[in-house]
């Protein structure tokens, strides 16, 4: 019995006591014995062979006491009714097999409520003097009536409701119209019995009739009400067993058996395939589902206070169902036919449940498996192609950033399976893969693509870090790691792997990409020798990269904004003054951003797209020098040619067509060529170079010194200038054959009578160490880096400027160009 339940019977017995002596106290002589035992026997009586409904396993009882408390104020004064009606009450309910609890309990509420209603009655006037029954006592007669039956009813419905934990509202509810026929009926009978019966005792020889006519039709009425609600209440519990998960199904079953049965506990056994045997328990007065033991005596059937029924679905045993009772509950056949069709909807909800539960599970584990490393527990190479592509995509309004991948091949694994066994080999890719977990950090995503391959993807690198050297050094980490000592069936191995390193601005490539950037790397560095391999895109002969590169760069030749250039001013080392610019070529990719020519002038070079790409670039250069010269600067502009376009016999007659376009002086344009291009023996060169000096062009020999340099070719073609390669400005101060190989060059092309400028020259230092060799020129960072071609003019005009505020003696740039002829 729930505590709350015992609190309440308590409260309502003292109550009760106190109320009955409160009466006993005020009562005047009493009447005469007859109408004591008469009133004890009336409401004995009318508990005897009162109705009862079964809300749950609760028994509530509709008895005949709104009429033998009409009857007993008129035999009895109100404070002798009182204390007296409830003992004719109890011995009535223990007749009819109440519980002795109960039976109490009951008493009790009568009690209250027989007080209150002889208070009500006095306040319409009391009873008054029958016969004959006057309409004023009819009414106060009436009014006791319902404040009984009200009373009564909310002991009642109170006490159900903290028994099975239902809502006062809904038991109120339930069947409320039959309650009040009964109520109206048992008003009519009192008045009746008082009316008539009281007068003349003959005309009550007609109540038995009567009384059982009125008992059969509640009677009937009551239970069919009774059946409604209960198959109802069973209807609503099956329904709501429809559930996908087995611990929801026990929920719901548990609070179903509560409101069917009110048990003192309900306990479920769930026997799965392939899972541990489980019992469920739910206690009266609690919300709570527990986990219990089951008992190692548990009877198998039905037995005093349980209910007990087995979980079947087809020949498979699913569980139990036990609906226990503190007391030795006599359950109906129609308790019994409830708890079966319960029993077997749960039986099918909890094999339903624990089905689904297998398909989730399975669909778990066939999701896992699938990116998923079932040797090592790693992802594999879906999963790193899924993330792969998801960190490589841009997405509207992001920052770009970079993505890095490091694939890892172990070395000399193949000894390990041939020598120790594949047993061995699997136990070594279990220690390297728990390795690897260990200095992965959390953004980072480890993979086993298969065999002894291992990726790390690498979403974005630490602020202020290149992705690329920042993966190199986690490479570095990494090989360091796998290099301890591991035990491997007896035997202490230290593993080596070689690793590949790809980077990459999202948006640059896809996953499928990277990966086999990362793999040429890798390979790269195997035959190399080393352990750790950067991605170079000029060695990557298979580069599928190239073939989009291409297919793009082709429509950037069609665009007008995509290809652009930047300038670089060479200054004369003595005045300060600018004496040309480089044209350096940018591509403002739509998708990847702004690309170097590092970045595909290699690839541009080996297509069948380096003659328009040549003749793009100097049409763009020229346009420059145009804008400049009707400005009134006239500074000349370096092209880069490339060894291919040499060798193309028309590109004479397109310089020509495109200097007579843009109206620009030939001796403005200066074409670079490489030493390797001087080199060459083909005499389809001779001819373009030749071509070219014809028109009046300048020559340039870019990179000078690094290794093709002699005499002879220098001899052979006629040339203006010579450019120090930057790698020689740069060592000098540090190494002294680069010093030596600038100061021979400044001295060969003094010799020649060629221009002399330096390439990269990046401090205060080494202008000076360039001036005091002799050399006439440098260009690089510490004058100006490449920029647009407005700000260059800009640039070039506060150059101008600035040197002749300084006093140098200006001289127009157009005297410092040799003409045709006088070389």
């Amino acid at each position: 019995m729930p505590v709350r339940l015992r609190v309440l019977i308590g409260l309502c017995s003292v109550l009760a006591v106190a109320v009955a002596g409160a009466e006993i106290a005020t009562a005047e002589h009493p009447p005469g014995p007859y109408r004591f035992l008469a009133t004890i026997g009336l409401f004995g009586l009318s508990q005897a062979i009162g109705l009862w409904i079964t809300i749950g396993s609760q028994r509530i009882g509709l008895p005949w006491g709104e009429a033998a408390l009409l009857v007993g104020m008129c035999l009895l004064p109100a404070h002798w009714l009182v204390p007296v009606a409830p003992i004719g009450a109890l011995v009535g309910l223990l007749v009819a097999g109440v519980a002795p609890v109960k039976a109490l309990y009951n008493a009790a509420a009568y009690t209250i409520a027989a007080a209150l209603a002889c208070g009500v009655a006095a306040l319409f006037g009391g009873v008054g003097e029958v016969p004959p029954l006057h309409p004023a006592t009819a009414t106060a007669l009436a009014a006791a009536a319902v404040t009984y039956w009200l009373v009564t009813a909310l002991f009642a419905v109170t006490a159900v409701a903290f028994a099975r934990g239902g809502s006062v509202r809904e038991l109120v509810l339930g069947n409320f119209g039959a309650k009040i026929i009964m109520l109206v009926g048992n008003i009519a009978v009192g008045l009746l019995a008082v009316g008539l019966g009281l007068a003349d005792f003959r005309y009550l020889a007609a109540a038995p009739p009567l009384l059982w006519l009125l008992y059969e039709v509640y009677k009937a009425r009551m239970r069919a009400g009774d059946e409604r609600r209960a198959w109802q209440e069973l209807a609503t519990a099956v329904h709501a067993l429809n559930r996908l998960d087995v611990a929801s199904v026990v929920d719901a079953a548990v609070v179903g058996v509560r409101r069917l049965f009110s048990p003192d506990s309900v306990e479920i056994t769930v026997r799965g395939a392939g899972h541990p045997v489980r019992t469920y328990q739910g206690r009266a007065g609690s919300d709570a589902v527990s986990v219990v033991e089951p008992a190692l005596d548990e009877p198998a059937g039905n037995g005093p206070g349980l209910l007990h029924h087995r979980l079947v679905v087809g020949e498979e045993h699913v569980g139990d169902l036990r609906v226990r009772h503190g007391a030795a509950t006599a359950f109906s056949e129609r308790d019994r036919l409830a708890l079966s069709a319960f029993a077997d909807a749960l039986g099918a909800s909890l094999h339903n449940a624990a089905s689904h539960d297998r398909l989730r599970e399975m669909a778990e584990r066939k999701a896992y498996e699938a990116e998923h490393d079932t040797l090592t527990g790693l992802a594999n190479r879906t999963r790193l192609m899924e993330r792969g592509d998801a960190m490589l995509r841009v997405r509207p309004g992001e920052e770009p950033h970079e993505v890095a991948l490091l694939l890892l091949d172990l070395d000399h694994f193949k000894d390990v399976n041939d020598t120790l066994g594949h047993a061995a080999g699997d136990q070594l890719l279990r220690a390297i893969a728990a390795t690897l977990s260990a200095r992965t950090e959390s953004d980072e995503l480890l993979v086993r693509l298969g065999g002894d391959e291992f990726a790390l993807l690498i979403g974005a690198p630490p602020a202020r870090r290149q992705a690329v050297e920042y993966a190199v050094e986690r490479a570095r980490e990494l090989s360091a790691a796998l290099a301890v000592p591991v035990e491997i069936a007896g035997v202490a191995l230290s593993v080596e792997a070689s690793i590949g390193v790809a980077a990459v601005l999202a948006g640059g490539c896809v996953m499928a990409e990277l990966l086999r950037r990362a793999d040429v790397a890798m390979y790269q560095a195997k035959r190399a020798g080393r352990s750790i391999g950067r991605y170079e895109p000029a060695r990557d002969e298979a580069s599928t990269d190239r073939l989009a590169l291409l297919a793009e760069f082709r429509e950037a030749l069609s665009a007008d904004d995509q290809l652009v250039l930047h300038l670089q001013p060479a200054i004369d080392l003595e005045s300060g003054e600018p004496t040309g610019t480089e044209a350096l070529v940018r591509w403002q990719h739509p998708r990847r951003g702004l690309l170097g020519p590092g970045e595909f002038v290699g690839v541009v070079e080996k297509s069948d797209l380096v003659g328009p790409f040549t003749r793009y670039v100097l049409n763009l250069a020229l346009g420059v020098m145009a804008r400049w010269g009707a400005d009134g600067l006239d500074v000349p502009v370096a092209v880069n040619m490339s060894a291919r376009s040499l060798l193309d016999r028309k590109l004479p007659a397109d310089v020509a067509e495109l200097l007579g376009r843009h109206q620009v002086p030939p001796e403005r344009l200066v074409l670079e060529i490489t030493e390797t291009v001087m080199m060459t023996e083909l005499e389809v060169v001779d001819d373009v170079l030749a071509g070219l000096r014809s028109l009046g062009v300048r020559l340039s020999v870019d990179d000078f010194g690094t290794g093709y340099s002699s005499l002879t070719f220098l001899a052979r073609f006629a040339v203006d200038e010579v450019k120090v390669d930057q790698e020689f400005v740069g060592r000098m101060g540090d190494a002294p054959e680069a010093e030596a190989i600038v100061r021979s060059t400044v001295e060969l092309g003094r010799a020649l009578g060629l221009r002399v400028v330096a390439e990269g020259v990046e401090t205060a230092e080494q202008k000076a160490a360039l001036r005091a060799m002799g050399c006439e020129a440098g260009q690089g960072y510490h004058f100006s880096p490449p920029m647009p071609a407005d700000k260059t003019a800009e640039v070039l005009w506060s150059m101008r400027g600035a040197a002749e505020d300084r006093g140098a003696r200006v001289i127009p740039l157009s005297a410092r160009v040799a003409q045709p002829g006088q070389e």
